[in-house]
């Protein structure tokens, strides 16, 4: 088992475990079976439906054009499914395992887009052997495209996890409330999370009204929330919010 230590930007460790050469080879062979299925599919439509018995009369370039729509999904899959499943495909969900980045961050587009180009050269050329002995040797257990993407793939069977520290996943339309929270440091919002999830789990509400004055009394921000857990979470929103476009 591989320990994954991340530093943020905002200097904090994240531990995670790194997928093992094991899992991500189980992750890959499922994802193969489901390309192989819509090959598969593909055949049977033509075989005996016939359905793309139009092929044969068009041009040249209308027929590479209807050959890439067609394949787009075999070729395209990791891609497209770590874009829209937030670092998973079909087989990593199978597996619990995630892409992320090694500054603990959730991975972009062009991270997945790197994985995936370098993924011509660890899988098709070499049939693997190049990116099995990259995860092996690496410390992080990484392949080459993870390598360049800045990237690491975990495993989310282990309970620590990002929303063990401050770090909280804020939306690109996300509208922060308090410009002023930005007066606290890391530490003071470890505190105040770790105060407050505590005190829901106890169902602690006087702790959390002490919390919120504190807040308040601190950065001078006058409480618009409905009520006092509500302001707590936006106070970690918005933290979140401003420390990350910064």
């Amino acid at each position: 088992m591989t320990q994954l230590t991340i530093n943020t930007t905002q200097n904090v460790e994240i531990n995670f475990v790194a997928a093992s050469v094991g899992e991500r080879i189980v992750a890959q062979l499922i994802d193969l079976l489901v390309i192989i299925a819509y090959i598969l599919v593909m055949s049977w439509l033509q075989g005996e439906l016939r359905v793309f018995d139009f092929f044969d009369d068009l041009d040249g370039w209308s027929q590479m054009a209807v050959g890439i729509v067609l394949g787009a999904p075999a070729i395209f899959y990791t891609l497209t499914q770590e874009v829209f499943f937030q670092g998973q495909t079909l087989g990593k969900r199978v597996m619990q395992l995630r892409v992320i980045k090694i500054d603990g961050y959730q991975a972009g587009f062009g991270d997945y887009l790197t994985r995936w180009l370098f993924r011509i050269i660890e899988v098709f050329i070499g049939s693997g052997v190049f990116g099995l002995i990259a995860i092996v040797t690496s410390k992080r257990n990484q392949r080459m495209g993870d390598m360049a993407a800045g990237t690491a793939v975990i495993t989310l069977k282990n309970d620590v996890n990002i929303n063990h520290t401050i770090l909280q996943e804020v939306e690109e339309a996300y509208q922060p409330k308090y410009p002023a929270v930005i007066q606290l440091s890391d530490n003071d919002m470890r505190i105040v999370k770790e105060t407050f999830e505590m005190a829901i789990k106890a169902k602690d509400f006087a702790t959390i009204t002490k919390l919120c004055e504190k807040v308040q009394s601190v950065t001078n921000i006058t409480n618009t929330s409905k009520n006092d857990q509500d302001f707590i979470r936006t106070i970690l929103k918005d933290y979140n919010f401003y420390t990350q476009n910064m």
